[in-house]
């Protein structure tokens, strides 16, 4: 039995469950609850036969990198799937669990007016799990991470006509995109300390890491951060913990599958897989291990003066995994991986029992409830405990702190470009960008100083774009234009380092113009019909009165976005790969704008599309699920 190729099987399995879902109809729900059990049950008893051979032939780490997406000269991208005992691990919680949620949502969401949404999006987020744990290079690995992130967006708003369902939805893709951040300048620097496309596998070679570390210590523990970046953000770390409660918006079973046992530990999947990388790197460990130690503390107080169940339960599970990512600092592999199934089949366990344990606990507490007298925390002085249980009852404003620090001072810098409005960008911007079309051209002819500042500079001038497309409020029109020229300037600007092939430009702009123009069409009849709830104030619900819309227009915004439907996702990491390894300032703008291109293109699907309908005739639903 040829192991390798049988690894393909774990992916085409959930890609055909979820193909197949789509075309089943809404009110078919036996056929759409069996096809999504099937394809967990299937994908399951397939990895226990492969664990069998697997294990008979001496658990040895398998590899495929033979399915390239695109070739071009000095450039490659390529789908890489490995499996190790790690892979192995999440393989059998994942689908272990994607089975038993599957089975539980089958009667918990009879009759749900979303019931195919459901388990279309669960099939997907199913198939992105997937793709990342076999994951065996960034490129790969961020398409999962990708596809995760959509999911989990999807599921918390699937109470689509509720407000805070849909807005807390929006809140936690924001800070998953901070997570995107990470791994897209992770990837930008190992292009250029490893000049490939490095493999997982590759970073196993300890020779091989340590020659290439030795001499760019710096950029090695760049990319070190980032990866905690990234992996502090997928498991709500501190400071960023404060999006898991909000998540448990969504229903019950998508709550214990993504937030309480799946989703939630791929930060701690992001450090086992890299830990080879910066095993070395002892200020990164114990960078590791502090966040972890905090998050296990803080999140612990905090989960003790919770009044919601599932608030609770969320706080513990990332309190855990705040013990996990200490126990990866410190090498003990087999443990972390022991105490990930522990925790991610407990707190399923509790998730789905929650709605049962608050009806008993009420009745306990009500009947029976006999404070306790004697506690550890009793030696404390009654100013530390009060404070720190007011802190802890506010979730220490980790909440506001985000907010303050990042989100607010975003949306102060884009009011203040209300300059750009469709007519000064057609009357000077526009020109502007055909003056370095111009320049590009004479390249050789520009000074080097000159040839050094204009890519920052054209830059520069697309996140601007993107900043007043995250602040606008009264044209989505405008946003979405300015998302869509930031790209053009992004492909501008990295052009001045080396001359593109015109291949390679236009498989970066070509899935971006047409996602664009399809968007705008759209926008546009959505205008003509709906000239008093058009705009970025509020949610006006249009889905229900446009849902074939609804969905094409989230189709473009995913184009736009750069998801992996598109040329443009390997677009992408062309771009990068061309940004010089001394161009930090570079990296940092492009991705940034990237970053929050994304978020202001969610933001636009999500006020115009979800939330309570504008329209007195429909019902209204209750703020909070």
């Amino acid at each position: 039995m040829n192991l390798s190729l049988l690894i393909n099987l774990f992916i085409a399995l959930p890609l055909l469950g979820f193909l197949i879902s789509l075309l089943i109809p809404a009110t078919k729900e036996i056929t759409l609850s069996r096809i999504a059990f099937t394809t967990a049950g299937l994908n399951l008893l397939a990895f226990i036969i492969f664990a069998c051979y697997w294990g008979f032939a001496g658990f040895p780490e398998l590899n495929i990198k033979d399915i390239y997406l695109y070739e071009s000269a000095g450039n490659s991208f390529l789908l890489d799937f490995y499996f190790d005992k790690v892979t192995a691990v999440y393989m059998l919680v994942g689908a272990l669990l994607t089975f038993l949620i599957t089975v539980y949502s089958r009667y918990y969401l009879h009759r749900e007016s979303g019931y195919k949404r459901f388990f279309n999006t669960v099939l997907f987020f199913y198939l992105g799990y997937n793709v990342t744990i076999f994951s065996g290079n960034f490129e790969t690995l961020f398409i999962g991470w990708e596809f995760i992130g959509i999911s989990s967006f999807l599921l918390i708003a699937f109470y689509r006509d509720r407000y805070l369902p849909v807005r807390n939805a929006v809140k936690v893709f924001t800070i998953y995109r901070i997570g995107d951040l990470g791994i897209l300048l992770a990837m930008w620097a190992s292009h250029h300390l490893w000049h490939e496309n490095i493999t997982f596998n590759k970073l196993h070679n300890a020779i091989l890491v340590h020659e290439h570390l030795q001499g760019h210590t710096a950029i090695g523990v760049f990319i070190s951060m980032m990866i905690l970046l990234a992996a502090a953000v997928k498991s709500a770390q501190l400071p960023f913990s404060s999006w898991l409660p909000r998540a448990m918006e969504g229903p019950t079973p998508s709550s214990a599958i993504f937030y309480g046992s799946l989703s939630v530990h791929f930060g701690v999947f992001l450090l086992l897989r890299t830990y080879p990388f910066w095993e070395n790197q002892w200020s990164v460990r114990i960078m590791i291990a502090a966040l972890g130690l905090a998050t296990a503390v803080f999140s612990g107080l905090i989960a003790r003066v919770q009044s919601s169940i599932k608030t609770q339960i969320a706080y513990a599970s990332i309190s855990q995994i705040g013990l996990i990512f200490i126990e990866i600092a410190a090498g003990w592999h087999i443990l972390a991986l022991i105490h990930f199934a522990g925790n991610a089949f407990l707190r399923t366990y509790q998730l789905l029992v929650s709605p049962s344990v608050v009806s008993y606990l009420m009745r306990e507490q009500f009947y029976h409830f006999t404070p306790r007298r004697d506690v550890l925390e009793n030696v404390l002085p009654k100013s530390f405990r009060y404070t720190t249980y007011m802190l802890s009852l506010k979730e220490w404003n980790l909440d506001v702190f985000l907010n303050r620090v990042i989100f607010r001072n975003v949306k102060i810098l884009g009011h203040q470009l209300d300059f750009l409005n469709m007519k000064n960008v057609l009357f000077y911007f526009v020109p502007v960008y055909f003056m370095g079309l111009l320049a590009l051209n004479y390249r050789d002819s520009i000074p080097v100083e000159m040839a050094f500042i204009l890519p920052i500079l054209f830059s520069l001038i697309g996140l601007l774009m993107v900043l007043k497309s995250f602040s606008e409020r009264s044209s989505p029109i405008l946003a979405w234009m300015l998302i869509l020229m930031n790209h053009f300037w992004i492909a501008l600007a990295v052009s001045f380092n080396e001359k593109f092939d015109m291949e390679d430009t236009l498989l970066y702009l070509s899935g971006l113009t047409m996602a664009g123009i399809l968007g705008f069409m759209l926008l546009k009849w959505i205008a003509s019909r709906e000239v008093k709830a058009f705009d970025l104030n509020g949610y006006y619900g249009h889905v229900y009165e446009y849902p074939f819309t609804a969905i094409v227009f989230l189709i473009a915004c995913l184009g736009l976005m750069g998801f992996p439907i598109s040329p443009t996702f390997i677009g992408e990491d062309l771009i990068f790969s061309h940004i010089h390894e001394n161009q930090y300032l570079l990296a940092v703008i492009n991705s940034t704008g990237f970053i929050f291109g994304g978020i202001a293109i969610i933001r636009i699907y999500a006020r115009l599309f979800l939330g309570p309908h504008v329209k007195t005739y429909h019902e209204t639903a209750i703020k909070s699920s």
